[in-house]
C-alpha cells in the first residue's frame, strides 16, 4: 500500500508540474512586437481611444506574440513631459512629434504607457518587462510612466511590477518605471 500512495503521489505532482510547465511555457518564446493595430473593445481601461488615436503622431501599440498569437498589447505616447489626461497625452504626443520632425525623428524623451491589457495570465507583467527592455536599448528615452486609471487594481499592478507612484491626479495616476 505504501508504494501504491507513493507512486500516486509521485503521478500527481508530475501532473501538477506539467500544467505549470504548459502554464508559463508560453512566456519562454514570447517576443515584443509592434502592432498596426489591436481590438479596442478588449481593452479594459481606454476602449474609447480608436486604432487612429493609438497609431497617431508617433504614438505606438505593442504585443506580446506567440505562436502568432498576441498574449498582451500596451499603447504608449512619447512625450517630453508627463500628463495627467489623456486630453494632455494627446497634445503633448502632438508636441513630441512635431519638433521632432525638424530635428532627429526621434520622438519624445518620455514613453508614456497609457494602457495595457493582458488575454493570458502573466502576459501583462511580461509585456512590462519586456517594453522595459526596450526602452533601456533606445538611445532617446529615459523615462517609462504609466498615466494610469484612478484604481486600486493599477495601482497595484504596477507597484508589484516595480513601478514607483509618481503623483495622484484628479482623474488618473502616474507610475514610473526606473529606466
Amino acid at each position: 500500500m505504501n508504494t501504491f500512495k507513493r507512486r500516486l503521489n509521485i503521478l500527481k505532482k508530475r501532473k501538477i508540474e506539467k500544467k505549470i510547465d504548459n502554464f508559463f511555457g508560453w512566456v519562454k518564446g514570447a517576443e515584443l512586437v509592434e502592432l498596426k493595430s489591436c481590438n479596442t473593445k478588449d481593452d479594459p481601461v481606454r476602449p474609447e481611444l480608436d486604432v487612429v488615436f493609438r497609431r497617431s503622431y508617433g504614438r505606438k501599440i505593442y504585443g506580446v506574440k506567440y505562436k502568432k498569437e498576441i498574449y498582451a498589447i500596451m499603447c504608449f505616447g512619447f512625450t517630453n513631459e508627463v500628463p495627467k489626461t489623456v486630453k494632455e497625452l494627446d497634445l503633448m504626443t502632438r508636441d513630441a512629434y512635431l519638433k521632432s520632425a525638424q530635428r532627429d525623428q526621434k520622438i519624445g524623451k518620455i514613453a508614456i504607457a497609457y494602457t495595457v491589457w493582458s488575454k493570458r495570465r502573466g502576459g501583462g507583467k511580461l509585456i512590462v518587462k519586456e517594453v522595459f527592455k526596450m526602452i533601456k536599448k533606445s538611445n532617446h528615452l529615459n523615462r517609462l510612466i504609466t498615466l494610469s486609471p484612478l484604481t486600486e487594481m493599477a495601482r497595484n499592478f504596477h507597484l508589484n511590477n516595480g513601478a514607483l507612484e509618481l503623483q495622484v491626479n484628479e482623474e488618473t495616476q502616474n507610475f514610473e518605471y526606473k529606466v
